[in-house]
């Protein structure tokens, strides 16, 4: 698929709407987010979840390897910063107070090096929230399953990943259901964990 074709025309999807704000809302229920927090959104994409939650926090990175997609991040204003870049090779001195992600990382091959470079980027007591799919028989993506990874995630699976890479305080919820024109629902999990403040 691709995402820079797709850029202009992405938000007009009710049902990625629906998504954006189950996942702002969950990562809210989950985080007391703080004006003077720094937020770093993976696959930030057009700032679906970003735009929901700038407003309670300081300022907000989107790291994505569309510049379509960062195009309309950009769009958003405020205290954002669009980054064009793979999340694994993605280099700054930054460390952040918290990383969101909605619906990328079954586009991730290596979620082991996924995590470790979640925590490296993060400030001690930092968390991390990821929402994407429970494990599925990958009918997910009607349009068939270029680019992706994974067809969705297990808790176990992510909380060996998580544990390995140094996280603790792991805890995982199905949070959303999507329901795809071919019939079929699909659970949304929302993945959520610590950096020790010491290690």
């Amino acid at each position: 698929m691709s995402f820079d074709k797709k850029a202009q025309s992405w938000d007009a999807s009710s049902r990625r709407q629906q998504l954006a704000e189950a996942v702002a809302e969950s990562i809210k229920e989950s985080f007391k987010l703080q004006p003077g927090m720094s937020l770093l959104d993976v696959g930030a994409g057009t700032g679906l979840l970003a735009r929901r939650l700038l407003p309670y926090v300081a300022e907000i990175t989107g790291v994505d390897s569309s510049e379509g997609m960062l195009h309309e991040f950009s769009k958003i204003g405020g205290a954002v910063k669009a980054v064009h870049s793979d999340i694994l090779t993605y280099d700054t001195a930054a460390r952040y107070d918290g990383i969101v992600s909605s619906m990328t990382m079954h586009h991730i091959q290596d979620i082991d090096a996924l995590f470790c470079k979640l925590f490296s980027l993060l400030k001690p007591g930092g968390f991390i929230a990821i929402a994407d799919l429970a494990t599925e028989d990958g009918t997910f993506h009607e349009h068939g399953n270029e680019g992706v990874c994974h067809f969705g995630f297990d808790e176990l699976q992510l909380q060996h990943a998580a544990r390995g890479a140094g996280f603790t305080d792991t805890a995982h919820r199905c949070i959303h259901t999507v329901e795809k024109e071919n019939g079929r629902c699909y659970d949304i999990f929302l993945f959520t964990a610590l950096k020790p403040r010491s290690r």
